[in-house]
């Protein structure tokens, strides 16, 4: 059978939304279908198990969370120099508040990792092959801060977008530019 990318796109969104919305439990073929209008049966064709559509699912996570090449050239003709970074971190809470279903999609996933081990071993790969590209973008386009620096920065990150998230009210009172402006500080001095 002949696959259409366009399709198998459109159900691991619906899928992604479907875990934003209902959890992991929820995450079913026939949601799925639902989700994205398509005939019952469809997921099942594109996907031949539940290991395989979490595993794709966090692939298109992280393809939607990725910022465009344009976006990242744009920035890196401005001078390296902590504001950048700054402006880097600004950049990724706009984009967790612009796509908010894929962050609270990963959540489940973790989530789901901790009690499933090949799902925890993939996620394991996939997040920790991000930070070590996030380690080497940061070398290699001279920004400031070291290896720990990206480190403490992206789970200082994490933990911020998931609380803003999750428990909006906590981080509302908070001035969200002077929060990133000091992490930014603390993390590469």
């Amino acid at each position: 059978m002949v696959r259409n990318e366009a399709r198998r796109t459109a159900l691991l969104d619906a899928a992604i939304d479907v875990l934003a919305e209902e959890g992991a439990r929820g995450l079913t073929y026939r949601a799925i279908d639902t989700r994205a209008r398509v005939p019952a049966g469809t997921a099942s064709n594109y996907f031949a198990n539940r290991d395989e559509l979490m595993s794709e699912v966090m692939t298109r996570v992280h393809e939607r969370l990725t910022p465009s090449g344009e976006s990242v050239a744009k920035s890196l003709a401005l001078p390296r120099d902590r504001s950048l970074t700054v402006k880097f971190m600004h950049d990724i809470i706009k984009r967790a508040d612009a796509d908010k279903a894929c962050y609270l999609a990963m959540m489940e996933l973790r989530l789901e990792a901790t009690r499933r081990p090949e799902i925890r071993a993939a996620l394991t790969a996939t997040i920790a092959g991000g930070i070590d590209a996030n380690v080497a973008f940061n070398e290699e386009s001279g920004l400031p801060g070291d290896r720990m620096a990206v480190v403490l920065l992206y789970f200082a990150m994490t933990g911020l977008i998931y609380e803003r998230l999750t428990l909006p009210d906590v981080v509302a009172p908070m001035d969200l530019d002077e929060l990133v402006e000091v992490m930014v500080g603390r993390a590469i001095g």
